[in-house]
């Protein structure tokens, strides 16, 4: 068989140095608002700021980014009800 390059994609490195710069702030932003704010403000915003971590690394260093549609969207709904459900567990721990 003969190899194909049609499924070899070419990033270049300051993407990759870019999107790594933009997790790392996320991260810094994550750990101030543990101690910053109060632990319920400090949940909402992991529940917030942890998905976009995640997605960034999902399209690019997952290559995500070259998949179908059809697997993005799985991926991402997928993700979403995770969020919400851990957002419900935090919920009702919150008003008990």
């Amino acid at each position: 068989m003969e190899a194909t390059n049609k499924h070899l994609h070419s990033i270049p490195y300051r993407t990759y140095i870019t999107v790594w710069l933009a997790l790392l702030a996320l991260t810094a932003i994550l750990v101030l608002a543990g101690e910053l704010f109060h632990e319920a403000l400090a949940v909402w915003a992991m529940l917030v700021l942890t998905p976009v971590k995640a997605g960034l690394v999902f399209f690019f260093f997952m290559h995500l980014k070259y998949e179908r549609t059809a697997l993005k969207a799985l991926v991402f709904m997928t993700l979403g009800l995770l969020v919400m459900v851990i957002a419900l567990f935090f919920l009702d721990i919150s008003y008990r």
